[in-house]
């Protein structure tokens, strides 16, 4: 069975990510979303509410898992016994830094890193910038999924 594993921290999960996971799906016997456990960075979003909007949101993909994961990304794929990572590239910016992560990740474990230019209908989409836009009482529609929209509202704008 051919394994992958699609990492982040999905707070909250954008239509750039979907374009990753959705492709991936149709490449791969099995894509787990394997959401970070960060305790060091503030999110908006609990580790069980992000697992709860992926499963909601990828479950028209029969052969998506979500699951969580902490310390290092390459451990939890040995665990798991995944090969590979996918992971999404919307610009140079992010190869420069995916690359360096691909190499040390490979060096340590053998994981193979596999890069996915975002299409370009979601390549400017950031988990940042939305929340900034609905924070400041901008409309995200069609940049994520309407559950996440109304989540994003309810949490942002109260």
């Amino acid at each position: 069975m051919r394994r992958v594993v699609c990492p982040g921290s999905f707070d909250p999960v954008t239509n750039g990510h979907l374009d990753i996971i959705g492709r991936a799906s149709r490449q791969y016997d099995e894509v787990v979303v394997a959401v970070l456990i960060n305790i060091e960075k503030k999110s908006l979003f609990t580790v069980e509410e992000r697992i709860e909007m992926l499963q909601a949101v990828t479950k028209e993909y029969g052969n998506v898992r979500v699951d969580k994961f902490h310390g290092l990304l390459v451990d939890y794929c040995r665990q798991q016994e995944i090969p590979a990572i996918v992971k999404g590239l919307r610009a140079v910016s992010d190869f420069d830094y995916e690359l360096q992560q691909a190499q040390l990740n490979y060096r340590m474990s053998g994981v193979e890193t596999l890069f996915m230019a975002t299409g370009p209908e979601v390549s400017f989409l950031s988990s940042s910038r939305i929340k900034e836009i609905v924070r400041y009482g901008g409309s995200v529609a069609g940049l994520v999924p309407d559950l996440v929209q109304d989540l994003l509202v309810e949490r942002l704008r109260g």
